[in-house]
């Protein structure tokens, strides 16, 4: 059987978080869960943008502001939700950008992909009654967690493998979350979930000659970003499926396809690790998740 967007469960009665749902996958992921009937918070860096992007949308939805890159904003976008949410999608992120830093001086890949998403996650935790889904990437078997240099302080940049080293950092947080929500007794899960190649603006932001080359690819070799957002519809909505699950496309290489779990590198399941990245990153955001 070939999963979905017809496949997603009835979500009525169910709040849904989904961070960057202005645009890409996000955009399209917010509008299947309002469509299946969830109330979706489109939590948007840009509401301007949210609110164009979902304008026309039927179901019920509201658009919240949310800069990843700022932990005073993920602050106060999680004081100002109060009750259940049934799912956090923790769906935005930036790719091979420029080297820049975020508003607490965090290198901008790890610090939006990563530790912002680390931060939202903790403030809310206590509130979801679900899951938690994290987006990662293929791309994750490029990085590696550099626990000495994080933020790129003593490295010189190299903006794909920062943006590897985020969505490895996603991935591990994914699975040490499951592993923390388990010895806790607790019925919450965690998942992950990557696109494969799909069609998008993240591609588009490096502000090289890359960009001019990516978007011919698109064109020619990605799927679309309806195609590209399935799996994260997966493990958002499939109801038995299990904590600590991975999903991603099930064609040749994970590049294109209908969802399924799938495996990741042994890299991400480096229980050590995962631990450390988890400590580091307690104090970058000055954050300790409840017990």
């Amino acid at each position: 059987m070939q999963w979905s967007s017809s496949d997603i469960p009835d979500q009525t009665g169910r709040v849904i978080v989904v961070t960057g749902a202005n645009s890409g996958l996000g955009l399209v992921t917010a509008r299947a869960l309002a469509a299946a009937g969830a109330r979706v918070v489109c939590a948007c860096r840009n509401t301007a943008k949210g609110e164009e992007a979902m304008a026309g949308q039927p179901g019920d939805w509201e658009v919240r502001p949310l800069d990843l890159a700022d932990l005073s904003s993920v602050a106060a976008f999680a004081t100002d939700l109060t009750g259940p949410v049934d799912v956090l999608v923790n769906n935005a992120g930036l790719m091979a950008v420029p080297a820049q830093r975020t508003a607490d001086g965090f290198e901008m890949q790890f610090g939006t992909n990563h530790v912002g998403h680390f931060a939202l996650t903790g403030r809310l935790l206590p509130q979801v009654t679900d899951r938690v889904v994290t987006m990662s990437s293929f791309l994750h078997r490029i990085g590696g967690i550099e626990l000495s240099d994080l933020n790129w302080e003593r490295r010189h940049y190299r903006r794909w493998l920062a943006y590897g080293q985020s969505k490895l950092a996603n991935l591990m947080f994914a699975y040490e979350l499951q592993h923390r929500l388990l010895a806790a007794g607790s019925s919450v899960r965690s998942m992950a979930a990557h696109p494969g190649y799909a069609a998008t603006n993240l591609q588009g932001r490096t502000g090289t000659v890359q960009d001019r080359f990516t978007g011919l690819v698109n064109a020619v070799a990605a799927q679309s970003a309806e195609m590209g957002a399935l799996p994260e519809l997966f493990a958002a909505t499939v109801v038995d499926l299990p904590g600590g699950t991975y999903v991603g496309p099930g064609g040749p290489g994970e590049m294109r396809g209908h969802p399924r779990p799938v495996g990741s590198s042994g890299r991400s399941h480096d229980r050590v690790v995962q631990r450390e990245l988890w400590a580091a990153s307690e104090q970058l955001t000055d954050l300790r998740f409840p017990a």
